[in-house]
């Protein structure tokens, strides 16, 4: 990867591209050290695979990666087409794929870390935060064809963040316990250095000049370790959301590529015609109060609004998000369980062996 990205990426509106991050697990569901057969075997993964696989920080943590998708209407196809080519893939050597924000039975200590250079280099420097990082998230790109529209829409959609990963929440177990948490995903990764909400960015130029001095005072060793839920990508030209947890039913998945892809949209068409700010703007403390309780709540969380003063319900949130891009696919979440609270559900009545297998593709 290179070190630092470029203003010239950005020169592609509406674009999409879409990471998704699986647990590879034996026939138990139980996790398992499989990316050397998996991404560094002899075996060709099937085509939609071809150079869009790779691996996390454990040996049991596989990332996918969709091709550059020019119309939102053909996303869906794509998203499939991936993940059956990486469930037959494992299939051909006797593995199975998970997917959710944590693997509830994933016990940090007992498992492998992965030998590239690059985590390797990361757990040295990050130490325990890393060390016990088994999380998985979903992430979406959405091209931008100015820099200065790109750093402008990562500014405005932080508050929308804390509301998103509320939706997504799927990550209620870690280590075998239940965490009382809705997504203990996000409490675990924002324990790592450059993660969580970011600041608000006056232009290209501030936050070009942070990334770059990231990397030059040896913060980072390049942009891609701003791990930042929402940031501006100065390397694909795109602006990148990373609030949600992963998740196991591509009905879900593609609702938020719709949507996140909508609000961006809606963003960009916001600033060409000059239009005001949403909000005045909160302080990062309460957008953290906000991420706080999705984390804590997920679908039960509220917020405090944008005006600073009042609250609001996730419902009424993502409602009047989807009023204001025209498009529903977020909306239609809210009539579904959730994924918490589905996990803690299967535990309770079924037990662990069948809470493993619902998270099976």
């Amino acid at each position: 990867m290179e070190e630092l990205g470029s203003r010239a990426n950005f020169d592609r509106m509406g674009t999409l591209g879409v990471e998704e991050e699986f647990y590879v697990v034996d026939e138990e569901g139980q996790p398992v050290s499989g990316i050397d057969e998996l991404v560094y075997g002899d075996s060709d993964p099937p085509e939609p695979l071809a150079g869009k696989l790779d691996h996390e920080l454990f040996q049991f943590t596989i990332e996918t990666q969709t091709p550059l998708i020019e119309d939102v209407a053909d996303a869906e196809e794509h998203l499939l087409a991936v993940r059956e080519a990486l469930v037959e893939h494992a299939e051909t050597h006797d593995y199975r794929i998970a997917a959710a924000g944590l693997h509830p039975e994933a016990r940090w200590r007992e498992l492998d870390h992965a030998e590239k250079p690059r985590y390797r280099s990361q757990l040295e420097r990050i130490q325990y935060p890393q060390h016990r990082n088994t999380t998985a998230g979903l992430h979406v790109h959405v091209g931008v064809d100015d820099p200065e529209k790109a750093v402008w829409i990562a500014n405005e959609l932080r508050w929308d963040l804390p509301p998103l990963l509320a939706l997504s929440a799927n990550s209620p177990f870690w280590n075998g316990f239940d965490t009382g948490l809705a997504s203990a995903r996000a409490k675990i990764f924002e324990n790592l250095p450059n993660t969580g909400m970011p600041t608000r960015f006056a232009d290209y130029e501030a936050f070009e000049r942070y990334e770059r001095r990231m990397v030059e005072q040896g913060s980072v060793e390049d942009r891609g370790e701003l791990w930042f839920d929402v940031r501006p990508h100065t390397g694909h030209g795109t602006v990148e959301i990373r609030a949600p947890d992963a998740q196991a039913d591509p009905a879900v998945v593609q609702a938020f590529v719709e949507g996140i892809h909508a609000m961006v949209i809606d963003l960009a068409e916001r600033y060409e015609d000059g239009a005001e700010r949403l909000g005045p703007g909160l302080r990062r403390e309460l957008l953290d109060e906000n991420k706080w309780r999705a984390t804590r709540h997920g679908h039960d969380a509220t917020f405090v609004d944008r005006d600073g003063e009042s609250t609001v319900t996730l419902a009424d949130a993502v409602e009047r998000t989807c009023n204001r891009i025209g498009n529903d696919a977020l909306a239609n979440l809210l009539d579904q369980e959730s994924g918490s609270r589905r996990q803690r559900r299967i535990h309770e009545t079924r037990g662990a062996a069948e809470l493993r297998e619902s998270l099976i593709l």
